[in-house]
């Protein structure tokens, strides 16, 4: 089952990502919320739409917009429409 971790601590854990562009899309239902905070970045993709972002924080140390989600992604991109998926260092392990 896939997994995002940082700093040793899963942000996420799912059999249903979908994968884009060489990333898994996390089900919202299925990130650590706690670890997350909202990000004031947005980020626009021609085919995907507009991009917001996540600080993630665990034990005080903060990688900010490791993580990102289109809450209203274009046709083309729909089935990940509010999914969440990483970079910045944040491993996805299989």
């Amino acid at each position: 089952m896939p997994k995002a971790i940082w700093k040793g601590t899963t942000l996420a854990e799912s059999d249903n990502t979908v994968v884009v562009e060489n990333n898994h899309y996390f089900p919202a239902e299925s990130i650590n919320k706690q670890y997350f905070k909202d990000s004031n970045t947005h980020t626009s993709c021609p085919w995907k739409g507009l991009a917001n972002y996540y600080n993630i924080e665990v034990n005080g140390e903060v990688n900010k917009d490791a993580a990102w989600y289109y809450p209203s992604a274009k046709e083309k991109a729909k089935q990940i429409e509010g999914y969440v998926a990483f970079w910045k260092g944040v491993k996805v392990e299989s």
